[in-house]
């Protein structure tokens, strides 16, 4: 029989997830509304513009408590028994976090005076991030909410935003190859991309915020912590 403190820590798990995700958003939004980096039109610069700045360490840890957030909650799915801790969710978990400690370390580059490693690694990492989050998400869904079909679509549907974001940018790519025009002129990037960010966020969080907590030993016992069921 579990002790009511190793219980409470179990049951706390998905709120200390929400809640650094939520932080970390929050520092995003901050970024956008303090100088210097209020200057930056989130319609057309991406949010990788805010490390390029005196204020990229707020840059930094924003993204470092949305990974730690993403860690967290699946490690309390894991924990739940909801999903295996060596699953395609799982690892497509994974790969969205590394992609953020990536986007960190290193930095966008300038492409105005031409690539560099750091760049096409910042680069790639972005992709690689907002196409595995929602992924995670949806395989994930269907295992936790078994029994909450209103919460799965919840999910879903989150997700399938996301990537139809990405799919905006993928046909604004296909777009200005036919007409060799810049593609990232054709659409407001930046507002395209914190679109397809919020949604991917919001989409891990309505997948492990519960809506109660059973913090009492007995409850934990008689059956596994149930997340917004």
């Amino acid at each position: 029989m579990q002790s009511p403190q190793v219980s409470r820590r179990r049951a706390l798990l998905p709120l200390f997830a929400v809640a650094a995700m939520a932080v970390g958003a929050a520092l995003i939004l901050l970024l956008q509304v303090m100088p210097p980096t209020d200057t930056i039109s989130p319609i057309r610069r991406t949010i990788s513009e805010y490390a390029l700045g005196p204020s990229k360490w707020i840059f930094d840890i924003a993204l470092a408590l949305v990974a730690l957030g993403s860690v967290a909650g699946f490690a309390a799915l894991v924990r739940q028994r909801r999903i295996a801790a060596f699953s395609a969710a799982s690892a497509f978990c994974a790969l969205w976090t590394v992609s953020l400690l990536l986007i960190v370390a290193y930095p966008k580059n300038n492409w105005a005076i031409g690539p560099n490693i750091g760049g096409t690694i910042h680069r790639v990492a972005s992709v690689v991030a907002f196409v595995c989050l929602p992924i995670a998400v949806l395989l994930a869904s269907r295992a936790v909410f078994t029994h909450s079909p209103i919460r799965r679509r919840v999910s879903v549907g989150l997700s399938i935003v996301s990537l139809l974001w990405f799919g905006v940018i993928i046909g604004a790519i296909v777009v200005a190859a036919a007409n060799d025009d810049r593609w990232w002129m054709l659409i407001p990037l930046g507002l395209v991309e914190r679109l397809m960010a919020l949604t991917g966020v919001l989409a891990i969080a309505s997948l492990v915020l519960p809506t109660r907590l059973d913090l009492t030993p007995a409850t934990a016992e008689a059956e596994p912590l149930r997340v917004l069921s």
